[in-house]
Formats: structure tokens, sequence, C-alpha cells
């Protein structure tokens, strides 16, 4: 029997927009858009202790007034601001040449992707991944005011740091994973996967100006909420998570995190006719396929 004809119930079913967008991108009527870089916090925390489910997860539920990805739940992140490559940045860790090896990309992108992380963190979190030096942490205090700042583009990340000595802490981050949305999508990101372990002492906001809802969960957890229909996700959210599955603790992720390849993950469609088949190299589990008339 034909594989491809065998009946199966997709994880993900195909988004409405996409048929079209999937012929025209075949027929060579429609120019992709380039993906914005962006970046993203796994932000981790050790369950009870001698529990067996391992460390919980941030997750935010975004407002589905959102343009993208309402209603799913997502970690702490966004786009790259250009002034994230503002090359006086302070900076304690892992330097911005030695992230692009990680990476795979040049300094100035690494260093930019990296300050996203960083920033996108401490603006939708309320969590400060930077300290006064590269061993301390910067003291908790409410940084309301701060934030909003940040989020309006008011203040640039580098000027937050330096108007209170801070050093942003690249050490406290460890890259995990690289997945760029498909070249047929509507809205394109090239987003860095990192995971982080919530700083001693801080805690993560419990409202969060895009989000109407957050949890803290473990993979086990989230995984099996998602397989229920309880928590809507985005690809690659669900699929981090499955691979934190075996993680005992909040550290041990980040010491699985250095052997692992940060490679681009990119969806691609198939169009026989009708049928269409969209694919990610190396998780068969998040293949949709179906027949699709014009």
């Amino acid at each position: 029997m034909d594989h491809r004809s065998a009946a199966r119930v997709p994880e993900f079913g195909m988004p409405p927009s996409w048929p079209a967008r999937i012929r025209a991108v075949a027929a060579g009527e429609l120019t992709p858009l380039v993906p914005k870089p962006s970046a993203t916090v796994v932000l981790l925390r050790d369950g009870a202790p001698g529990g067996a489910a391992g460390p919980q997860a941030y997750l935010l539920r975004r407002r589905t007034s959102m343009a993208f990805a309402g209603g799913m739940y997502a970690y702490p992140g966004g786009g790259v601001d250009p002034r994230d490559a503002e090359v006086e940045l302070g900076w304690a860790g892992p330097s911005p040449a030695e992230w692009a090896e990680r990476l795979g990309v040049d300094a100035r992108t690494a260093q930019a992707v990296v300050c996203a992380a960083v920033r996108e963190t401490f603006e939708e979190a309320g969590v400060l991944l930077a300290g006064p030096d590269a061993t301390t942490m910067a003291e908790p205090r409410d940084w309301t005011a701060e934030r909003a700042a940040l989020e309006a583009h008011e203040l640039s990340f580098a000027d937050f740091l330096r108007s209170h000595g801070l050093l942003l802490r690249s050490d406290l981050l460890a890259g995990w994973a690289r997945w760029v949305t498909p070249e047929f999508e509507e809205r394109r990101y090239d987003t860095w996967f990192f995971v982080a372990v919530l700083p001693a002492g801080q805690d993560a906001a419990q409202q969060v100006g895009e989000a109407d809802r957050v949890a803290w969960l473990s993979p086990a957890e989230a995984v099996q909420g998602h397989a229920d229909g309880r928590y809507g996700m985005l690809p690659p959210t669900v699929t981090v998570l499955r691979e934190l599955l075996g993680i005992r603790t909040a550290a041990e992720a980040l010491t699985v995190a250095a052997d692992r390849k940060v490679e681009p993950i990119l969806g691609r469609a198939e169009l026989v006719g009708d049928r269409m088949t969209v694919r990610w190299s190396g998780y068969e589990e998040l293949t949709i396929d179906g027949n699709f008339p014009q």
C-alpha cells in the first residue's frame, strides 16, 4: 500500500491560508518573505523536591487578538531589535564571536539574537539574566517602568544595562534549536530557541501584556495537555517540550543543550495535484498530509 494514501490523523491541521499560498509559491506567483530574526527562551525551574516530573517550563498563552499564534501557548520571546546589535552592549560570558560559532551566524547577528533572548525574557517574564559582574545577579526590584519602556521601544537594552551598571550574562543561556517559518507563511520568523534556569531570588511575571494566562508546566504535563487539546501550541513549541521529557533538573537542560546541534529546521511543502504534504525533516510526527482541491 502507498503510505501516502494510508489514512492518518495529523497532529496539526492545515491552516486555512496555506493551500492557496503553497500553490502560489509552487507556481512562482508568490515571493516568500524574508524571515525576521527572533529569539525565545524556555525558562525552567525545578519542580517539587523528589518529584518525578522533572523541571517545569514557563509558558504564556498569547491573547486571541494577536496577529501571530493567537490563543497558542508559547515561551517568552520576540523579534530582534536592530539596537540589540549595539557594539557597546555590556556583556559577560561567552563572547558574540563564540556564540556566532554556536549559532552558525556572524558575530553581530549572534549578539543581536542573544541580546533579544535576554531582553524579551525580561520584557515578558520579568526575569533579568544580567548582573553587575560575570558572577553575580542584579538585585531583585520593581522593574515595571523599565520593562514598559523597553517594550515600547523607548529604551534600548544596551542603554538599560548601562544606566544600571549591569552586564548581560550570556553564560546563563544555552542554545537549543533554530526553527524557520515555512516559506509559504504570511508571517515568517527565523527563531533561535534557548534554555535558561530561573535565577535564584527571581520570580516570573504572573501577568504579561501579550498573554491572558501564564503557567509553569512540566514537559510531560504540557505535552499531554497538547495531545488532549487543552494547550494549543505551534510545532516548535511542543517539539522542544518533547525533547525535554527526559530531563531531570533545570540545570541538566543546560548540560544537554551543549551537545545539541543548532541548525535551521524548516517545513517544506510537496504538491501533487490536489495532494499537499508539509514535512519537517527529522520530525515526521509533525507531517500534515491531505487532499486540498482548489
